[in-house]
């Protein structure tokens, strides 16, 4: 995926792809989480990074911040884009211990909302 802050004005192509994309996210993760131990899902994707767990949970996350905010901008004259702490919320016992299924499920309903 390219680098679009620095691109210039999106082609139709463009915003197509990362729309699609953004649709087929639920189903890659799943895919790509499929059949994983809860060893490897405890396991950091990188040194010092966060968990395959906790990566599936913050997606989740991030897509639910974004879903609200993008409401918010259709129904306020004046919204305030409300930030998180990313690095917080991977650290709650949600992000590090529930079952990966659970935002699996909320990704699924999100999209589909």
């Amino acid at each position: 995926m390219e680098n679009f802050l620095n691109s210039g004005p999106l082609t139709a192509e463009q915003k197509r792809q990362y729309l699609a994309d953004i649709e087929e996210t639920p189903a890659r993760l799943r895919t790509a989480l499929r059949g994983l131990s809860n060893e490897q899902l405890n396991t950091p994707y990188r040194d010092g990074g966060w968990t395959l767990r906790q990566v599936a949970h913050h997606l989740a996350d991030s897509h639910m911040n974004s879903y609200i905010r993008f409401k918010l901008a259709l129904t306020e004259n004046e919204p305030t884009v409300k930030t998180y702490m990313e690095n917080l919320w991977a650290e709650l016992p949600e992000a590090k211990h529930a079952p990966v299924e659970v935002s699996l499920a909320l990704l699924d309903a999100l999209h589909q909302r």
